[in-house]
């Protein structure tokens, strides 16, 4: 079924890369394509410790992409979220780095981007606050889940503010590529991926769109429009 005409459970709003070797790779490394909502074989990268579809497990059903404003329950319709991101995309601006790298954030990887981030949590926070209005509130059971995590008192309030921890001063911006990995696999999945990624990361790094995602009944996530940053 066409993505349009799909029923959604959630919206998200992402930065997902351009069509292209990152995009493409990306998409196959996870095993998911979130712009075709389609499945994709993985590819062959030598070195692993484990089958790239065990090592991208967790990942996979979100697509590859960098959360801006998390998953999220609608209020009211997709058409007014829609135009609301539309109208604030128009205002704001790119935000540009000099670029991503391959980083271990604790159990899992990710490319993180380098340089001064400021202007893109500045975007993020932009986007959380502007589009606050057409997020359903958590249940009691969303906030129980997340607290599991023993939230610090600031990600404890941004939860009951924005019905997610790691927003504003909490947030960092990362683009997922493993599950939660053992020390030891962490180094060799890093070591087996960075001669491949090394050739496909962009310089500098811009994000210049606002991605919005839908969530379908199987839980996986589809790229429904590109929002051009025109502020």
């Amino acid at each position: 079924m066409a993505a349009d005409m799909q029923e959604f459970t959630r919206f998200a709003i992402y930065y997902a890369p351009e069509p292209g070797a990152l995009a493409d790779f990306t998409a196959a490394w996870l095993g998911w394509d979130a712009a075709t909502g389609t499945a994709c074989p993985h590819p062959e990268v030598p070195g692993l410790p484990r089958p790239v579809a065990e090592i991208t497990t967790t990942p996979r059903k979100y697509g590859f992409h960098g959360t801006l404003k998390p998953p999220f329950r609608l209020t009211g319709s997709r058409a007014a979220l829609e135009s609301d991101l539309a109208a604030l995309a128009a205002r704001l601006a790119p935000a540009e780095m000099p670029g991503l790298a391959l980083s271990r954030l604790g159990s899992f990887l990710a490319l993180t981007p380098q340089g001064d981030t400021a202007p893109l949590s500045r975007l993020a926070a932009e986007v959380v606050r502007g589009l606050d209005a057409h997020r359903a509130p958590a249940s009691e059971a969303e906030l129980e889940r997340r607290r599991k995590a023993r939230l610090s008192p600031a990600q404890e309030e941004n939860l009951l503010r924005w019905g997610y921890p790691y927003v504003m001063d909490a947030f960092r911006f990362h683009l997922t590529l493993s599950g939660r990995l053992a020390p030891n696999e962490l180094e060799s999945v890093a070591q087996a991926l960075e001669p491949v990624l090394a050739p496909l990361l962009p310089t500098p790094f811009r994000v210049a769109e606002l991605c919005l995602f839908g969530e379908d009944d199987a839980g996986r996530f589809h790229l429904l429009h590109r929002y051009a940053l025109a502020g």
